[in-house]
């Protein structure tokens, strides 16, 4: 007998929230629901997929590696129920979006306000991850990306690039004096990663010396390091367009630090039949075009 989707739905909650009593809060089943879905499980596929202990539940290697498929399974049920939502030639329905941290929470609430104006029955689901979202599985319909798709099924638009400058409220510089000279940064607070990732490597390819020892505050959550900006604790890295709308922000070096960053849309091609897919992902160029475009612009200091 094969597994129902609702056993690998609850396997997959148990594996996220470590307890049958979590994953029943999150489901809105019982506890005992979610015991013997895991337990069926088991059976069907004759695997051990938690070890049981005090502290809740431990997923097994058999667990492990079983997680991925489920995770498959589970972005093609929420695609079905998507392209169930509405008719593929009606302005209506449900469409799923990723994009950074960044973008998602400072760029496209704007852009999407716009659109709900002019489509109200499309209803958005945003998910903010720095995560590759894959949208050949499914995952999100349309992604908003800082690295290009390489998929070959993606319907792909290239829209230009950001720049990231280094930025302090003013205040910080008032009690500490602004930098004139990139050498002059290692007597301020910095802010930056705590764990390398793809686009800190490749700004030390391009001959930026960063390692984390440099950071007064180290996160590795880009709304935390531009809350900290923000809040004047010291200098650290934004997008240009987005503290632009700061006055207190200030770009500081622009000539000595300024790093582009890519931005690229993507659907999956076999969406394009769907009219609200199509619909957002039009109106996400033009928006996220227009935001391009005014990073471009100087502004004094």
């Amino acid at each position: 007998m094969e597994p129902s989707w609702e056993h690998y739905r609850s396997f997959l909650t148990v594996l996220r929230h470590g307890s049958l009593s979590a994953a029943a809060r999150t489901l809105k089943l019982t506890q005992p629901t979610i015991g013997r879905h895991i337990d069926e499980l088991e059976q069907t596929l004759r695997l051990a997929l938690f070890t049981r202990s005090r502290q809740g539940l431990a997923p097994t290697d058999a667990a492990i590696e079983l997680r991925p498929h489920a995770e498959v399974m589970e972005a093609a049920a929420g695609a079905l129920v998507r392209a169930a939502s509405g008719a593929a030639d009606q302005a209506r329905g449900v469409v799923r979006l990723t994009a950074s941290e960044i973008i998602g929470s400072e760029v496209l609430p704007t852009i999407l306000a716009a659109f709900r104006e002019r489509h109200p029955e499309i209803v958005v689901e945003l998910m903010l991850s720095n995560r590759t979202e894959d949208l050949l599985k499914r995952e999100a319909d349309i992604a908003v990306r800082m690295v290009r798709p390489v998929q070959a099924a993606l319907v792909t638009r290239h829209l230009g690039h950001v720049t990231l400058g280094l930025h302090a409220h003013r205040r910080y510089l008032e009690l500490h004096g602004r930098p004139q000279t990139m050498d002059e940064l290692a007597r301020h607070a910095l802010i930056g990663f705590d764990r390398e990732s793809p686009v800190v490597r490749h700004l030390q390819e391009l001959g930026f010396t960063l390692t984390r020892d440099l950071f007064a505050l180290r996160t590795d959550n880009d709304l935390a390091q531009l809350a900290a900006i923000r809040a004047g604790f010291g200098i650290g890295v934004c997008q240009v367009g987005i503290a632009r709308r700061d006055v207190d922000l200030v770009h500081l070096l622009p000539d000595q630090f300024a790093f582009p960053l890519g931005i690229w849309i993507a659907m999956h091609g076999n969406l394009r039949a769907s009219r609200r897919t199509r619909l957002m992902f039009d109106h996400l160029v033009a928006g996220l075009s227009d935001y391009i475009a005014s990073g471009r612009l100087r502004r004094r200091r």
